[in-house]
């Protein structure tokens, strides 16, 4: 006691503080930096130099190797390869890597040579590339429009093959910018598709390797179903994998299926000058969306362009053609009878088939080692544990996100599993609230929406014993969708009347796929309809048609 300590003692207390201070610095920059950022960069080179000085640990991106919130330390692993391994890496495994890097676990990706899944490489992101051309060509081409503006132009003409390069180039940007960034992080990634081998094990495809981890997130996405009866070539019948390659433009494309595909394509493929006939089973076109927004599509987004369609009928054989010289041949039934129509078969000159994707399960080894799919769907629980049957028992330190477990298939919606998922393998509960995930299609204008739609809303008011309110919004009235020339288009917010409770947002007009964030926000942080009513909107915004509907919900007038 009152000896000073030998000054070897102080050399090593700091640098030993300038270690754990270096290391705090990595793992702050690497959860809140960009990629690539000067910050971190110079972080992790100051960061790693006395680290590796010191002989413990290598200067490669992040270097924190406790799982903090579970208590629990790379010691534990009894030898297992890492923390965590990620079967699959689209959306939903990416957004699950940089999280579990972010809080420390050692974290492999089996990758299926396939960086970035469906939505960066045959879905979300080319899809976008040719609805932006598509979209730029049906304004340029719509003169009564242009006019308004007082501008005329000539003809308008594209070029297929640099917008489907347009939309490759941006395939092949995003797919890198998603790989370097596990690189980044220092993600293990192993370019062949995983199996799974039993708890703890991953086994590669191609190589037979055992990889072992702690945690095994399932994460292999879905591929579009395709009916019995309906024979797939790629080039004259052919999948939405197929199509966004735009090999060709064919003068008169059946689309089989009216839902978010399928209308999205009909509005590149009339864009481009295409004619459309949708075939769809269901008794209404579009039937997922809200009826009364449905009602407002069919105004905007059918009718005026080179659209016809059928409803309640099934293509129950699709045979393909020869482009530009035999056509695509369909024969059709009645959904309710069976019996062939009037109109059947139908020849055209290419079929999209748009009918719902299936989860990518199938020789996974999921069966063999105790995980009973239901439909090829993982069964888990709120928290993303897989179980070993429907309402079945959790299987420890297995997973499950994205499309693979059905429970909303949307790419934003696996990476918030993913996130969730990482959340739970370190000891902090969460669950993720679908109910509060938006979507949207986007076709011109856009569509989107959160929540319940009508008629669920009506049934849940019935259910519950509650009243339920409704108020809309108009485009038509909002100074900067006028100064576009776009006022048509509406906002809808349901809500229970007794509490104020949004319950769902539904909007079609323009940019509506940006103007619903604030809407899933507020019904995440469980904000009212009457709080929403007294916040203020910059003016003039699109974003006032929502102030408008939710001062309507209290009564209150919007100028």
């Amino acid at each position: 006691a009152g000896k000073r300590p030998p000054s070897g003692f102080l050399r090593l207390g700091a640098m030993l503080t300038r270690v754990a201070i270096a290391a705090a610095l990595v793992v702050a920059a690497d959860a809140f930096a960009p990629m690539g950022t000067p910050l971190l960069r110079a972080t992790r080179a100051k960061a790693a130099s006395p680290i590796a000085r010191a002989g413990r640990l290598g200067g490669s991106a992040p270097v924190l190797r406790q799982r903090q919130a579970a208590g629990l330390s790379a010691l534990s692993m009894e030898g297992e390869d890492y923390d965590l391994i990620i079967v699959g890496c689209g959306v939903g495994g990416h957004g699950a890597a940089l999280h579990a890097r972010g809080q420390g676990l050692k974290t492999a990706i089996f990758t299926g040579a396939d960086v970035g899944g469906t939505c960066v490489n045959r879905g979300c992101v080319p899809s976008k590339a040719l609805l932006a051309a598509a979209g730029r060509v049906r304004e340029m081409s719509d003169a009564k429009h242009l006019e308004g503006f007082g501008i005329t132009v000539g003809e308008v003409k594209y070029d297929r093959e640099k917008v489907a390069a347009h939309a490759k180039q941006l395939v092949a940007n995003v797919a890198a910018n998603l790989g370097n960034s596990l690189t980044g992080l220092g993600v293990e990634q192993i370019h062949e598709r995983g199996i799974y081998a039993g708890p703890g094990k991953v086994k590669g495809a191609d190589t037979g390797k055992i990889y072992t981890a702690k945690d095994i997130i399932i994460a292999p996405g879905s591929i579009p179903f395709v009916p019995p009866g309906i024979t797939i070539d790629g080039k004259t019948v052919f999948t939405s994998d197929d199509s966004l390659k735009l090999e060709s433009v064919p003068e008169w494309v059946a689309i089989i299926g009216s839902g978010y595909i399928g209308l999205e394509f009909s509005d590149v493929y009339t864009a481009l000058g295409s004619q459309v006939t949708f075939i769809e089973a269901m008794d209404t076109m579009m039937p997922t969306f809200d009826p009364e927004i449905r009602r407002v599509a069919d105004r905007v987004l059918i009718q005026p362009r080179k659209i016809d369609g059928y409803t309640s009928v099934f293509a129950v054989e699709v045979t393909p053609g020869v482009l530009g010289e035999k056509p695509v041949k369909i024969k059709l039934v009645d959904a309710k009878t069976k019996e062939e129509i009037p109109e059947s078969p139908m020849f055209v000159d290419a079929a999209l088939v748009c009918t719902g994707r299936i989860p990518a399960t199938k020789d996974m080894g999921l069966e063999e080692n105790g995980i009973e799919t239901f439909r090829g769907f993982v069964q888990v629980n709120d928290k993303m544990q897989v179980l070993d049957k429907q309402d079945g028992t959790v299987i420890p330190g297995v997973w499950c996100i994205g499309d693979a477990n059905g429970k909303m298939m949307l790419a934003h919606a696996a990476s918030a599993q993913g996130i969730s998922a990482v959340e739970n393998i370190v000891g902090r509960h969460h669950a993720v609230d679908h109910d509060c995930i938006p979507a949207a299609c986007f076709t011109h204008p856009e569509i989107a929406m959160v929540g319940l739609t009508e008629d669920q809303a009506k049934a849940k008011a019935e259910k519950e014993g509650f009243t339920l309110g409704k108020s809309t919004g108009s485009f038509k009235a909002n100074s900067k969708a006028l100064a576009e020339l776009e006022g048509t288009g509406m906002a809808k917010c349901l809500f229970n009347k007794d509490t104020g409770k949004v319950l769902g947002v539904h909007i079609i007009g323009l940019h509506a796929s940006d103007l619903i964030q604030e809407c899933s926000n507020a019904m995440a942080a469980g904000t009212t309809v009457k709080e929403l009513s007294m916040m203020v909107h910059t003016h003039p915004t699109l974003c006032e048609v929502l102030d408008e509907t939710f001062k309507g919900a209290v009564g209150m007038s919007a100028h």
